[in-house]
């Protein structure tokens, strides 16, 4: 686990918002699962449980006019972000309501009035995306916009990988690649642990071989999350050269919906690792503040039930996309016929 670093602590209501957020999103993957398990959402499903914190501090760094790239666990990006939760809910149970009309499903969510350019399936398919994205902001638009990029420990192994941070360590020389990486080190690809698939366990150091800056935070805490990621997201902005952050989290739950045994890891080290859950720590703090007391995390928890099942209720009251919605957005505009 990751070092306690003390970090400087954000105000009382960021703090809350922060939470209403973490329990929000732990209630709507919990949510997505039984749904899952009751054969409503198609496709395959990845659940961000535990790792709250870092999405939760990483985006509060962002402007709403900076953009971002996720891997496919990536329902709490979106949700984040500001897209409605009955339209994401709707994505994962395929109806032409959902946030893609159905088609991209829980690893392919989409929302560019946001600023987000996609969940990928294809693991370490999305860096090179995010950093010609990122040469694009400063080459094309000039300003300060940033692009941030969130990659699992197991897209440090791809080729994709070396290639995009090859060219955002080239065009970061000259001021062209304002790229931040977010390195979510859950602990496991998969079902292998980071140990046992590589050989430099601090991610964040490989970046160092493309003159990439790069360091490493607890992924656990959204107020180091943020304290690192704020500071990180600023200097990327002023000189247009990329950083990698790696933050040290952990996912309790299993890899994947059909994940099941998870024979991989034992029990134990979910529970160890359940001792700092993101919402607990930011709980506790919030208690000690005097800013939170059971009745308000009841109410807090009552509403992100009541927020969730008026998503869910919107999906299944929603309709199937038409047969004809399968020949349609295929090209772009402009692009060859139909």
């Amino acid at each position: 686990m990751a070092k306690k670093v003390e970090h400087r602590r954000v105000e009382t209501e960021r703090l809350q918002e922060w939470y209403r957020s973490m329990v929000f999103l732990r209630r709507f993957e919990e949510q997505a699962e039984r749904s899952f398990r009751r054969g409503k959402v198609g496709g395959y499903l990845h659940l961000y449980v535990g790792q709250e914190a870092v999405a939760v501090g990483a985006l509060a760094a962002l402007r709403d006019d900076d953009i971002l790239f996720g891997s496919y666990r990536d329902h709490a990006y979106v949700l984040l972000r500001g897209a409605d939760a009955g339209a994401v809910m709707a994505e994962l149970y395929g109806k032409a309501t959902g946030l893609c009309k159905g088609k991209g499903g829980s690893m392919h969510l989409f929302d560019v009035p946001h600023g987000f350019y996609g969940g990928y399936g294809i693991v370490g398919g999305h860096l090179p995306l995010a950093v010609g994205a990122a040469y694009a902001l400063r080459y094309e638009t000039g300003g300060d916009r940033v692009c941030m990029c969130f990659l699992g420990d197991g897209a440090m192994n791809t080729g994709a990988f070396h290639e995009a941070a090859n060219l955002a360590g080239l065009w970061g020389h000259d001021g062209l690649c304002p790229v931040v990486f977010v390195i979510e080190n859950n602990q496991y690809g998969m079902g292998t642990s980071v140990p046992r698939s590589s050989a430099v366990t601090m991610l964040a150091s490989r970046f160092g071989a493309y003159d990439i800056r790069n360091e490493r935070c607890d992924g656990m805490d959204p107020e180091a999350v943020y304290d690192v990621v704020r500071r990180v997201v600023d200097d990327v902005r002023r000189n247009g050269r990329a950083w990698a952050v790696e933050t040290l989290t952990y996912r309790y739950a299993a890899h994947g919906a059909a994940d099941l045994l998870q024979p991989y890891r034992p029990k134990s080290e979910i529970e160890e690792w359940k001792v700092r859950d993101p919402i607990v720590q930011i709980e506790r703090r919030l208690r000690d503040a005097g800013a939170l007391d059971e009745a308000a995390v009841a109410a807090i928890a009552s509403e992100a039930d009541r927020k969730v099942q008026e998503a869910v209720t919107f999906a299944e009251a929603s309709p199937d996309p038409a047969p004809d919605e399968l020949f349609t957005d295929v090209y772009g505009d402009g692009g060859a016929p139909r």
